[in-house]
């Protein structure tokens, strides 16, 4: 494989990450507040990165599945339509993600991560072990396995600390 179109498939599934880091950050610069801010990023997190880079997933491997087994550098096996399903379990928590609370959001994004961080171990085996530097493996994906679910977690956190430090109203007493 020449090396554009090798590094143009590696590189492809970083759009999941850079699409919404970019859309976050345009919109949060006119946030009121850091706390509306860090919501701005939680929500472009859930459905841009976790929400449509996973249904892309679901997509891909429904639909193409010779193709996604020839960019993971595995022959077609039927395990590719229970990823494919996994992917849009992915997809429909990012999506609820998007309107849900930050203890909800890290909850998300650990079971996100348990998919994604063994898929990263998978593929870090398959490179090392076995020598799979086919683009599906290495690359973007790792990064993705790697950052989807850590940056939910990370910005969960930082809303539920904000949350905590925030001052509460004053409790109003029956007359």
């Amino acid at each position: 494989m020449s090396n554009l179109p090798y590094l143009a498939q590696s590189a492809f599934p970083l759009v999941w990450l850079v699409v919404p880091a970019a859309g976050a950050f345009v919109r949060a610069r006119h946030a009121a507040s850091r706390r509306q801010a860090l919501e701005i990023w939680q929500r472009w997190w859930a459905v841009g990165a976790f929400g449509y880079g996973s249904l892309w997933m679901t997509v891909a491997f429904l639909g193409a599945p010779d193709v996604m087994a020839t960019a993971i550098g595995f022959d077609r096996t039927p395990f590719m339509f229970e990823i494919a399903f996994a992917n849009l379990g992915l997809a429909v928590m990012g999506f609820r993600a998007a309107s849900a609370s930050a203890r909800e959001r890290v909850t998300v994004g650990l079971g996100g991560g348990m998919f994604l961080w063994g898929a990263l171990a998978g593929h870090l085996y398959q490179w090392f072990a076995r020598g799979d530097h086919s683009p599906g493996n290495t690359g973007g994906v790792l990064v993705n396995d790697l950052l989807i679910p850590a940056v939910m977690i990370i910005l969960a956190v930082r809303s539920r600390r904000l949350e905590r430090a925030a001052p509460r109203p004053a409790a109003q007493t029956a007359v």
